[in-house]
């Protein structure tokens, strides 16, 4: 009687060390980075990642350990910083660029046991997820404020890199301004760099010099918005609301809402419940989303503006419906046609017909 006692004493005693032994381990915080192109400070891209790990940690707290690097450039180097950021122990790393895409894929491989996640690139592996945002939504809306907006017909884009990315928004952007305004021009200017305030603002000149009254930006910082501002010319915040550095000038910008995102991929990790998937999200989801209108806009601009985002929303209205022609002439989507997401969309290397310009190769 005894032993049968103090057997059943041990059994308590042993299992109540393992639920104390488990719930301390569950207790241990789930341990995320973030590798980001470009400074937190750039007020645009990078910037929006980070909001993006600061709401994972606002909803998680002490559940979750974030790590963020700054400023770390595409190629062997980004590989360097996904090893050591997987050799301190994190679970799940964000890389928050397009260049990062090949890095990635070799971290991935020699860390099967880390999860991945690839801002805007296509190639995955079991521990590689891939996402990003359907920004040319807001560029359609954008677009066509602009055709709306504009004095002189020319709009101005500062585009960073000629990847399908920037491509897609490019046309999005003149194809939503011509359905408005007929004899809208498009100038483009290629800085080849995701963030440089000095170069963008060159280009910001260099457009306002081929007569361009709306400036349109495919890069990180407010350089051209600014630029706008003392021009007295109207511009289009890129990834967050910039309408700060151009309170006259910002008509609306287009904002990268990551958070959601984030908190429901670290929690995965957390919960046991990752796995590799691509996400595409755009207005609809929230990925895409605006600032406030101007108060510039006419009210008949605002309703237009207003009804495209609520259709994007509904899910009614594609930016690229046919008819619409290639560059050169030939036929891309017939009428009332819409594109695949793959390849047409994710491999977008061509501008559609009116666009008096080259892709640089």
């Amino acid at each position: 009687m005894y032993k049968k006692g103090l057997t059943n004493s041990i059994k308590v005693f042993m299992t109540s060390c393992i639920l104390f032994v488990s719930s301390g381990a569950a207790a241990e915080p789930t341990k995320a980075a973030f590798i980001y192109i470009g400074p937190t400070g750039d007020h645009g891209w990078t910037y929006q990642h980070d909001v993006g790990a600061k709401y994972v940690k606002k909803h998680m707290g002490d559940d979750v350990e974030i790590t963020t690097v700054e400023s770390v450039e595409e190629g062997p180097d980004a590989e360097r910083v996904m090893a050591q950021l997987a050799n301190k122990g994190n679970e799940i790393i964000f890389t928050t660029s397009f260049g990062y895409m090949n890095p990635t894929l070799k971290a991935a491989k020699r860390f099967p046991n880390v999860k991945f996640e690839h801002a805007t690139g296509y190639k995955r592996l079991d521990n590689i997820s891939t996402y990003s945002a359907r920004f040319y939504e807001g560029r359609h809306v954008i677009g066509k404020i602009a055709g709306k907006m504009t004095k002189t017909n020319v709009i101005g884009y500062i585009a960073s890199f000629p990847i399908p990315e920037v491509i897609r928004g490019i046309n999005a952007s003149y194809l939503a301004a011509k359905s408005v305004n007929p004899d809208i021009q498009i100038k483009i200017v290629w800085v080849f760099s995701w963030f440089d305030p000095g170069k963008e603002a060159d280009a910001a000149k260099a457009m306002i010099d081929q007569g361009a009254d709306i400036i349109m930006q495919h890069t990180d910082s407010t350089a051209a918005m600014m630029m706008a501002e003392e021009n007295g010319m109207y511009a289009f915040g890129q990834a967050s609301d910039m309408g700060s550095f151009g309170p006259n000038a910002q008509l609306t910008a287009i904002i990268d809402d990551w958070g959601p995102y984030y908190l429901q991929r670290v929690q995965a990790v957390r919960n046991g419940t990752w796995e590799s998937i691509d996400t595409f999200d755009g207005v609809r989801e929230g990925m895409v989303a605006f600032a406030p209108l101007s108060d510039r806009l006419p009210a008949d601009v605002r309703a237009m503006a207003l009804q495209d985002i609520g259709e994007l929303a509904a899910g009614t209205l594609h930016p690229f419906t046919g008819p619409i022609n290639k560059q050169d002439g030939s036929a891309w989507l017939a009428a009332g046609e819409t594109p695949p997401m793959f390849p047409d969309l994710l491999t977008m290397d061509f501008y559609v017909e009116g666009i008096d310009s080259k892709i640089p190769q």
